[in-house]
């Protein structure tokens, strides 16, 4: 498995995202997924699977040590009290006495932002967090996340694939020495039918979505792409064997462009 590096944290190269996974589905597949060599889970407050989550670990087997765990505190948790009661929450939940990286999991205008990261700060030096981020921040929120936090951060995970350009909030990662981490990293499965993809998937025998999820690695952001399906599982992480050329990169970038957003809701930020 490739690591991400970012602020001294080590991000599995490829997690496997649980949005929508519920009850004994979402433990079997985290538990299944493990087994096969995952070692990045992602889950969220907001996803109320942690407690499934945390059965799958247990269930796999696979030591605490060796599991790259993140979860997301929700917009309603932002003030600083109520953030660190919320924590607390999710490592009950999880059954786990810490989270190996803490994310913001959207921006939330009504609680000041440095109230908020002051506390994030704080759950990481209360060892409750190993590592801190945000997700679906802006250029403009990370430039200010980052002057306000008293703690290094580590991420912001946003939704990234083939289709949407996102040059401008990689670059403002890579200059606080942040990762990126893809979510939706193969647009919700719109990829699986694209003829350029399937093309270039066809040179080295790869899948379209193996092309996709190969494209963000080699630009040294982690994916995390969620299936429901046993099969999938095992197809994503088959992506080590192969290395795309300058000019397949090249060809995928070029597809992109800012208003291919499939994730968007009213009180999302304003996009780059």
């Amino acid at each position: 498995m490739l690591f991400i590096e970012a602020n001294g944290a080590k991000i599995p190269a490829i997690g496997l995202g649980t949005w929508e996974l519920r009850g004994k589905t979402c433990a079997r597949l985290v538990e299944q997924a493990l087994r096969l060599g995952y070692r990045h889970i992602d889950t969220a407050q907001a996803y109320e699977n942690e407690r499934e989550v945390g059965e799958g670990l247990r269930g796999s087997g696979v030591k605490r040590g060796e599991v790259f765990v993140t979860t997301k505190i929700w917009t309603t948790h932002f003030a600083p009290n109520d953030l660190e009661r919320s924590a607390k929450e999710s490592l009950v939940r999880l059954r786990l006495t810490e989270i190996d990286l803490l994310l913001l999991h959207w921006p939330n205008p009504q609680v000041p932002l440095s109230e908020t990261l002051g506390a994030l700060a704080r759950v990481k030096q209360l060892g409750l967090a190993r590592h801190i981020g945000v997700s679906n921040f802006t250029v403009a929120l990370i430039e200010e996340a980052v002057a306000a936090c008293p703690e290094p951060l580590v991420c912001d995970q946003v939704e990234y694939h083939p289709y949407l350009d996102q040059t401008k909030v990689i670059e403002a990662c890579a200059r606080h020495g942040m990762a990126v981490v893809a979510y939706s990293p193969v647009a919700k499965g719109r990829v699986k039918n694209d003829q350029a993809l399937l093309r270039i998937g066809d040179r080295y025998r790869k899948t379209s979505a193996q092309v996709c999820l190969r494209w963000l690695v080699q630009q040294n952001v982690a994916a995390i792409p969620r299936t429901s399906k046993l099969e999938r599982l095992s197809e994503n992480i088959e992506i080590f064997d192969f290395e795309l050329s300058d000019a397949d990169m090249r060809e995928i970038s070029e597809m992109g462009s800012a208003n291919r957003r499939l994730t968007d809701f009213g009180f999302a930020p304003k996009w780059d």
